[in-house]
């Protein structure tokens, strides 16, 4: 009995020295299993940052040409970058604290930058949200037209990477006025549902603090010159900063032909008076009432006196901004892409190409709209800081891209803002100091 007592005691203390070395083994593993884990940790966060930051240089080097290698159709291309930002793989710029010298006060309200997304990027206005985060300060969305269309023939866009530079002869392909509409009223409602603790102060349907949207409107291909556009501003009213007649694309049978001047004054005549039948009913916000202003969307492609007839219409009509400039059907005798056919190609050059025709069109209309309250905005062909100014120092307020943005990818946003703040600092001036500082400079 002693015995047993005894090899059971020996037994159990056997257990327990054993039990206690597990434990104290298993606890001396414990400590690098946990750092093991932090340091993964820490590295897929580490990782995940430097992805999701706008500014990495992988965007620019190898995310943009990866997408560009596997889609040798450039459209594929802009679907599949649609379809990333679409679905949470938008870049976005951290800790994005713009100076107070890029600031810019336009349609009488300030914005924290004048770098805009231009229209064509997101026509039916699916990834908002995964654009003006990478730092703009302005974003339009379309072109849209009434009813849906699928525009032009495939294939309709075409890449010419040494001259940075695309041509594409979409033709208003569109989803139309209602699959636009519900895109835009989802994310107001959604908007409004959440609880940001910034809601209430915001102002703008962009729904970002001192940011704006701007909506691109255009007509059906066989649609009605004035009726389309009415349309487009009694759907879309309520839900823009700002609205935009596109009369320039040259992608549409005779839509140039509006740019004429009593037909576009008709034109911008009606559509600001529609405007301002609706500016009771207020915004998709709840705000009382609601007055977007109005641009129109112009060609680069036009004599001095064609101009001077647009500006004219658009005092006449007493619409709010010109944008300067659209697509050109022009072929610069420089572009040095080889493949003939691909120059040959039908539609509207935009990228680097355009930019000594757009800045010296912005040059010329700012010229005949001295003494105005007309804003101007600048696009085509920038792609730098220093374009930027450029186009400033010509008499544009806001600067748009899109080709240069599709080619470098989101960190071209705030590249271009630093290059901007930068030259801002060394001048000792900021950008509303700047605006129209050289439009005396005219070579006509």
């Amino acid at each position: 009995m002693f015995l047993r007592s005894g090899f059971q005691l020996a037994s159990k203390r056997s257990y327990s020295s054993a039990n206690a070395r597990y434990r104290g083994l298993k606890s001396s593993m414990l400590g690098p299993r946990v750092l093991l884990y932090a340091a993964g940790l820490t590295a897929a966060s580490a990782g995940y940052f430097y992805f999701m930051n706008s500014r990495s240089a992988v965007h620019e080097y190898l995310i943009c040409p990866i997408l560009r290698l596997i889609t040798p159709d450039a459209e594929d291309g802009h679907k599949l970058g649609i379809w990333f930002l679409k679905n949470g793989m938008a870049p976005k710029l951290f800790f994005d604290k713009d100076p107070d010298s890029l600031q810019v006060k336009v349609f009488g309200k300030t914005i924290t930058n004048p770098i805009g997304c231009a229209a064509g990027f997101d026509k039916d206005a699916e990834v908002i949200d995964g654009v003006l985060p990478s730092g703009f300060g302005y974003m339009e969305i379309g072109s849209v037209t009434p009813l849906a269309q699928p525009g032009n023939p495939k294939p309709r866009f075409f890449r010419l990477p040494k001259d940075e530079a695309v041509i594409n002869r979409y033709g208003f392909n569109s989803k139309g006025h209602e699959f636009v509409f519900d895109n835009l009223s989802k994310r107001v409602s959604e908007f409004l549902m959440s609880y940001s603790s910034d809601k209430n102060n915001i102002e703008n349907m962009s729904l970002y603090k001192n940011k704006l949207l701007g909506i691109n409107l255009g007509k059906n291909k066989n649609g009605h010159e004035i009726a389309d556009y009415l349309k487009g501003v009694e759907k879309f009213q309520s839900l823009a900063d700002v609205l935009v007649i596109n009369v320039s694309s040259p992608n549409t049978p005779g839509l140039r032909d509006l740019q004429a001047e009593s037909k576009l004054t008709n034109l911008l005549s009606e559509i600001v008076a529609k405007r301002n039948s609706l500016i009771h009913k207020g915004d998709a916000l709840g705000h009382p009432t609601h007055k977007p202003p109005i641009l129109v969307k112009i060609a680069p492609d036009l004599s001095d006196a064609e101009f001077q007839s647009i500006v004219e219409s658009s005092k006449k009509s007493k619409i709010d901004g010109i944008i300067i400039s659209n697509t050109t059907v022009q072929r610069p005798e420089n572009l040095i892409t080889e493949t003939e056919n691909l120059k040959s190609q039908a539609g509207g050059l935009s990228g680097k190409p355009l930019k000594p025709l757009a800045l010296k069109a912005i040059k010329t209309v700012a010229n005949y709209t001295k003494g105005s309250d007309l804003v101007l905005i600048g696009c085509g062909g920038i792609s730098t800081g220093q374009d930027a100014i450029q186009f400033a120092k010509a008499g544009a307020s806001l600067v748009q891209l899109y080709t240069a943005y599709a080619y470098a990818g989101p960190g071209l946003v705030a590249k271009i803002k630093d290059q901007v703040a930068a030259e801002l600092q060394k001048e000792g001036k900021t950008w509303s100091e700047i605006i129209g500082e050289d439009n005396t400079q005219i070579k006509k």
